[in-house]
């Protein structure tokens, strides 16, 4: 069964995404398609954001990237990260092992555009897997660390030019807001989404950011 409740209540619905990303030519209609599934409507994201548990941060100690076992294959042959430049990209072109070749991709974070150098995005886990050691995952099994660092359903992973992601690092919305501050309230409303989802805590500080972008940006 999987481990976080919050999973599966996700209807089969999100799962296509990945099952669609098997076409090996992806074709995206607008922009505004090149976002992350499921970010909540502005009224889900506040009553998600009331319901999260205020804490101090935990330790950083024993903290390695390691013991989140990424880009794993959600849908053979595509690992997530495959899946995510195929299901956000425009006119995504693969090879046989679920590589893309070709495409356009947005970074939302800083309003750039890459084109036909797939290793020139990265894809960004929205609340860094550091963030969610030291909020909850500590604590959470393997099995539960992979789920969370391989989530194509939800809002968890966003592309993002090398630049606007390292720029971000592990910091949460209190510390660092992307440049395109047209994506300020979709960026929060996924924040407040995905630590919902993976019952991980808030600090006072970061809640205080998430409410006043949800009452300005959204």
């Amino acid at each position: 069964m999987p481990p976080f409740p919050r999973v599966l209540a996700r209807t089969a619905a999100t799962v296509s995404a990945a099952a669609v990303a098997m076409v090996l030519v992806w074709a995206a209609p607008a922009a505004a398609d090149t976002l992350p599934p499921n970010i909540p409507s502005d009224s889900a994201a506040q009553t998600q954001l009331n319901s999260l548990t205020v804490a101090p941060k935990g330790p950083q100690s024993g903290y390695d990237r390691s013991l989140f076992p990424h880009w794993n294959v959600v849908d053979s042959p595509c690992t997530a990260r495959q899946v995510v430049l195929k299901r956000d990209g425009q006119d995504v072109v693969t090879d046989s092992n679920c590589q893309p070749t070709a495409g356009s991709w947005w970074s939302a974070f800083d309003d750039e555009w890459v084109n036909d150098v797939p290793g020139d995005i990265s894809v960004d886990h929205l609340v860094p897997l550091s963030e969610a050691w030291k909020t909850g995952a500590a604590d959470w099994s393997t099995s539960q660390r992979t789920d969370f660092a391989n989530d194509v359903t939800s809002s968890q992973l966003w592309l993002a030019t090398p630049s606007s992601n390292s720029a971000k690092g592990d910091k949460d919305p209190s510390e660092w807001m992307p440049t395109n501050t047209a994506v300020h309230c979709d960026y929060v409303k996924s924040w407040i989404n995905v630590k919902h989802v993976y019952d991980l805590t808030i600090t006072s500080t970061e809640e205080s950011t998430l409410q006043s972008t949800l009452d300005t940006a959204c």
